[in-house]
């Protein structure tokens, strides 16, 4: 078909069927994809469904694959459907099995008891997760079974299993610090802790882990000891980010060099994923295998091949235990599992197939993951390089071949290592594209030269920290661990300064506003539809990821935000800066809000008088904030109720409201807060109104894990008809 030739419907339909038929090798595939709809359904639910719904989905589910029979057509419909509803089980069911108390409110200083299942040391402090609590006997109300607490007090080296007493404020889960924004509440649902808190002084030990500690304590007092001689090996800041490479505990690295970290795009250096848990097991098997190559009899009457398969199985196995078995670290070693098992079996070791089938493991037994970070930036990163590989697979070995014409050994060597540095621009350049939308979405950030960073930081973490990790692993029976680690702490010292010379290049690090939904969605399903599918089509995909990435440029940031204690309030500028109440109250929260807002600074507005840009007038009982031709009354105290009420549009007020302020169309005060939460309102809004309100207890609905607070008195009715 020539451009410019007309298309009839039937046409166009008879093309996409065709083109959707000589896909079918790829059909597979989207098995995950289904699974991860019917999540995204289950999360994206107003309220929360009876049993009586999933039980009736599945069901429907089960009677569309009994029907299948019908034809080819229908069998991929009732088998797409299936994985539908089954993943939306899935979820169902993971968020009935974890759910456990959640504290209500505020709770001490208190005497607490409890058994430590972990123990990690922070730059300041120490942060302990705490089991088999023991509250005073006065204390009334639902109680967490269990909570994370931190200090900053020095406190002895506690092991899992240990019985500890200390003095504590526990706290609730705190809920967005804006709407839409991430959910913590959800987070810490999923991870079963029913409070936060921190400590008033050190804690006291009361009884030592007993024997016949349960494996999971075990395991975890063997990952924290492997750390701490990690760190004593080799020292400083080095000794922190290489416990955090072998072990994943993260807690003592520095806020400076994570941010520089995180600045230069190598923060994934810190999280043991793929690139980690590939590294143990390819290095294991090149090593066994060379080592059974090395025994001619072994060599040419036995599958050594198979033999280092299953020395490097068994060594990444190993290594999910010591470093938490976190779940990207079991995504990790299921995906290096299955490239073993096709070893085993003589199958191809890398393919789309074999990411498919991890994805659905994975979405079966921890179907939350897939809200998360670490989650999708892992897979998105395998399935681009997969999709690389197989799409290049031919052109690469061609390439490899037209170059094989030299035996000179010299020559051969600068062959060997031009490809491994192409490989790895590839490599690096695809994972970072496939990856910073999600950055974006998530951390609203994209660090503009992460390749250079990541050129040099993960061929020496992959030729020079690792090996020697591994080897200090080997040696530590031997209490001769540090031979191998000092010289695996000289190579991340070489990424440390560069994660820092990096980070200081001017605008090395880019802060972009929040990404709206519907963007990160088109991003997803373009960027699926561009790796999966093999035919030309798949280039269909490409817009839809574009117009994902350019929603932030669409996306207006509001223009008042309320935190949901009501203790900061903030508005924007001409300039999109940010005005707060303070810049020295709930600096976290104020830290957020400028990234998911994509400003750069924060004013403190003015005690009295006007701000710069004229916006914002304060005097000692509030301030008024004109714009868009509506005036926001930010009220200090209950002094200023009664004039406020009478010309403004939209009043907030952190106290409770308890006359007749009928006049303003929006008022939020005390009880909105603690019954909603955060607050964002658009003054511009191209609604009838004019304004736009959100909060973030309506975006999440009635769920297990968002607070579901009344009131019990009647209040005094607003124009927008909510009870006040």
């Amino acid at each position: 078909m020539r451009f410019g030739d007309e298309i009839s419907p039937q046409g166009l339909v008879a093309r996409l069927h065709g083109a959707f038929n000589r896909e079918r090798p790829q059909w597979a595939l989207w098995s995950p994809v289904a699974m991860g709809g019917g999540i995204a359904l289950y999360f994206a639910l107003s309220s929360e469904p009876t049993l009586v719904v999933p039980l009736i989905l599945m069901t429907l589910g089960l009677a569309g694959l009994l029907m299948s029979a019908l034809g080819r057509a229908p069998r991929v419909a009732s088998l797409i459907f299936f994985l539908f509803i089954l993943g939306f089980c899935a979820a169902f069911l993971r968020s009935a099995e974890v759910a456990a108390p959640v504290l209500e409110k505020r709770l001490g200083p208190i005497m607490l008891e409890g058994r430590v299942v972990s123990a990690e040391p922070r730059e300041k402090g120490l942060r302990l997760l705490l089991d088999e609590l023991k509250f005073p006997a006065y204390v009334k109300g639902i109680m967490p079974e269990r909570v994370r607490i931190g200090g900053r007090s020095k406190a002895p080296v506690f092991s899992p299993g240990d019985q500890v007493r200390l003095r504590a404020v526990l706290l609730p889960p705190s809920g967005p610090v804006m709407p839409g924004s991430f959910d913590f509440q959800r987070w810490a649902w999923f991870k079963q802790i029913g409070a936060f808190g921190y400590s008033l002084g050190a804690p006291h030990l009361l009884a030592p882990s007993p024997t016949g500690t349960p494996t999971e304590l075990a395991l975890s007092g063997l990952r924290m000891r492997l750390a701490q001689r990690i760190r004593d090996a080799i020292g400083g800041e080095s000794g922190a980010m290489g416990a955090a490479l072998l072990t994943g505990l993260r807690g003592g690295i520095s806020e400076p060099v994570l941010v520089a970290m995180r600045q230069s795009g190598l923060a994934h250096l810190l999280a043991i994923s793929g690139l980690h848990m590939g590294l143990v097991a390819g290095l294991l098997f090149f090593a066994s295998r060379a080592g059974f190559a090395a025994v001619p009899k072994l060599a040419l009457h036995y599958p050594i091949k198979k033999w280092a398969a299953i020395l490097a199985g068994l060594g990444a196995l190993a290594y999910l235990f010591i470093s938490g078995a976190t779940i990207p670290t079991q995504r990790a070693f299921l995906m290096t599992a299955l490239v073993l098992l096709a070893v085993l079996i003589d199958r191809t070791a890398i393919s789309m197939r074999l990411v498919a089938l991890a994805a659905v493991i994975v979405l079966l037994f921890a179907p939350d993951s897939l809200l998360g970070a670490s989650f999708q930036m892992s897979f998105a990163a395998v399935i681009a390089l997969v999709a690389v590989y197989e799409a290049g697979r031919g052109k690469f070995s061609a390439l490899r071949e037209a170059g094989g014409g030299d035996h000179h050994p010299s020559l051969a060597g600068l062959r060997m290592a031009g490809f491994y540095l192409g490989g790895v621009m590839i490599t690096t350049l695809v994972a970072s594209l496939a990856t910073s939308p999600f950055a974006l979405y998530h951390f609203n950030r994209i660090a503009i030269f992460g390749l250079a960073a990541n050129m040099i930081a993960v061929p020496f973490t992959a030729l020079w920290i690792m090996p020697w990790g591994i080897l200090g692993f080997l040696l530590m029976p031997f209490g001769l661990e540090f031979l191998a680690l000092k010289p695996m702490g000289w190579g991340i010292d070489l990424v440390i300064a560069t994660a820092k010379e990096v980070s200081s290049w001017p605008g090395a690090s880019l802060n972009v506003a929040a990404m709206a939904d519907w963007g990160f969605a088109l991003i997803v399903i373009g960027g699926l539809w561009l790796c999966l599918w093999r035919h030309r089509w798949r280039l269909f995909g490409l817009p839809l990821v574009i117009l994902g990435l350019l929603s932030p440029l669409i996306t207006m940031p509001p223009d008042v935000l309320v935190s949901g204690d009501g203790r900061l309030m903030g508005v924007r500028g001409v300039d999109d800066d940010w005005l707060l109440n303070s810049l020295k109250r709930e600096r976290r929260t104020a830290g957020d809000w400028l990234e998911l807002t994509g400003a750069t600074h924060a004013l403190a507005w003015p005690k009295s008088g006007i701000s710069a840009d004229g916006r914002l007038s304060c005097d000692s009982l509030g301030c008024l904030y004109r714009a868009e031709n509506q005036i926001v009354a930010l009220v200090k105290g209950e002094g200023a109720l009664m004039e406020d009420c009478h010309f403004a549009d939209v009043l907030i007020a952190p106290v409770p409201v308890r006359i007749d302020c009928s006049t303003p169309r929006v008022v939020i005060d005390r009880f909105d807060l603690w019954r909603n939460g955060a607050y964002a309102i658009w003054l511009n809004d191209q609604g009838p109104s004019g304004l736009r309100v959100e909060n973030a207890r309506d975006l999440r609905g009635a769920r297990p894990w968002v607070p579901q607070r009344g009131f019990k008195k009647k209040r005094v009715a607003g124009r927008d008809g909510a009870d006040r």
